[in-house]
């Protein structure tokens, strides 16, 4: 219950977890509550599966009867300027898209039961400013929900926040960032108490901003001397203070989420800073994995000002085999993260760092891009390919199941009671046993 209160999500005890961020109830990728199917297909234990318009990489979030899924879906009218463009080397131009159309940035709500569309609201129409990562898209970051309200994040095209009938209650424009090799936006907000936190990192002035759940009004901005990153805020009680810990190239940083200063820092990571934190009893776990390798294990009771070489905060260290895109899965004090992008899973035990495995290559997987989860004791992790292995939850690999659906899936799975979603480049499923 303490994670949940730190992500602003207070649901009474009597109600089940739902998954009301992209990485889970606990913001650990974990789904404690849930018991998904071990066993599907495009023919087994499908309850339904939906056609979602557009491209979007934003993972479903999940609060009572509803799914909530973004996605920006282009448009037959031409923008009237052209994208900016950016200084971006020969060799790396063929790895970018962009967009002449005007696009429909959209939040669909789909019934839980059947996957009928229960609304579908348009928040804004542009055509983007810049280009983006072919793997990526125009709506990579995922919603949020206290239960009460919706908060959905499309970057440079706006952040808004809408009852959970649809209904807009604000929006708030935060400017254009000029994000690294036109690589695309990917950070989602978080729910701290009675504010939602943005991270703002760009090639122009970065900064974290707190604004008001109810009203949009910002609350605290603080400048961040960095460059483009992707990670998500995270939000976490501890020693009775809220602090939001948010990893980037040049420094980790723990904010004071009363009113923006910087609690502690910590270099160490690489560049490209995609794989959100994750935390449980006292420490932090950060990691990236683009040209280089990088875990650190943060205890927050040493941390205070610059920590960067003290052992008693970095109570240890990896630098081995650590995920560039993919997320890590913190699960019963084990820390579960694939090796890059690729299909080989490391299980480290989290208090001490010690190896359990890894990394080990599943077979059936081509490709890593979603977020692990972790649920009923068993773990999954979706491959580019389709390919859902699942595994025993163990200090050895144990390979329980592996699942195929005839599509590609880049975006993180959400785990809800009977219920497992996972969205692809072109349609949503809800696999529940028949």
């Amino acid at each position: 219950m303490l994670a949940l209160v730190s992500q602003g999500v207070e649901p009474a005890s009597s109600t089940p977890s739902y998954w009301p961020t992209w990485r889970g109830p606990l913001a650990t990728g974990e789904a404690p509550d849930a018991d998904p199917p071990v066993t599907w297909s495009e023919t087994q234990n499908i309850r339904w599966k939906v056609e979602v318009p557009g491209r979007g990489h934003a993972s479903p979030v999940v609060w009572g009867e509803l799914v909530f899924v973004l996605t920006a879906v282009p448009t037959d009218r031409d923008a009237e300027t052209a994208a900016a463009s950016v200084d971006v080397p020969e060799r790396m131009r063929d790895m970018l898209v962009s967009s002449a159309k005007i696009q429909r940035f959209v939040i669909l709500a789909y019934q839980r039961k059947d996957g009928a569309v229960r609304w579908e609201r348009t928040l804004h129409e542009a055509a983007p400013h810049q280009g983006t990562h072919r793997d990526g898209s125009w709506a990579s970051a995922s919603p949020v929900t206290d239960g009460k309200h919706l908060f959905v994040s499309f970057g440079s095209q706006g952040l808004f926040c809408l009852d959970m009938d649809g209904t807009t209650v604000w929006s708030k424009d935060l400017g254009d960032m000029t994000v690294k090799m036109n690589f695309g936006e990917g950070s989602s907000p978080a729910l701290c108490g009675e504010s939602i936190v943005v991270n703002w990192d760009h090639e122009g002035d970065s900064f974290i901003a707190a604004l008001s759940k109810q009203t949009g009004e910002e609350l605290w901005r603080t400048p961040r001397d960095e460059i483009t990153s992707w990670a998500t805020p995270l939000v976490v009680e501890h020693a009775g203070k809220t602090q939001v810990i948010v990893s980037a190239t040049g420094r980790v940083r723990g904010y004071d989420a009363a009113d923006g200063h910087v609690l502690w820092e910590c270099s160490g990571m690489t560049a490209n800073v995609i794989p959100s934190p994750v935390f449980a009893d006292g420490t932090v776990y950060v990691m990236s994995g683009f040209r280089g390798n990088a875990l650190l294990a943060i205890r927050l009771d040493a941390a205070t000002g610059d920590i960067t070489g003290s052992k008693e905060a970095v109570v240890w260290r990896h630098n081995k085999h650590t995920p560039y895109v993919p997320s890590p899965l913190l699960y019963r004090d084990s820390l579960y993260f694939v090796d890059s992008n690729r299909e080989r899973l490391s299980c480290f035990d989290a208090k001490t760092g010690a190896v359990h495995f890894g990394p080990a290559e599943i077979d059936g997987l081509k490709g890593v891009y979603a977020s692990p989860l972790g649920a009923a004791g068993r773990v999954y992790v979706v491959g580019r390919n389709g390919v859902t292995a699942v595994l025993k939850h163990g200090t050895t690999l144990e390979l329980l199941a592996v699942n195929t659906l005839d599509t590609s899936i880049d975006a993180s799975p959400a785990a809800v009671g009977k219920e497992l979603y996972l969205r692809s480049i072109s349609h949503l499923y809800c696999i529940a046993a028949e």
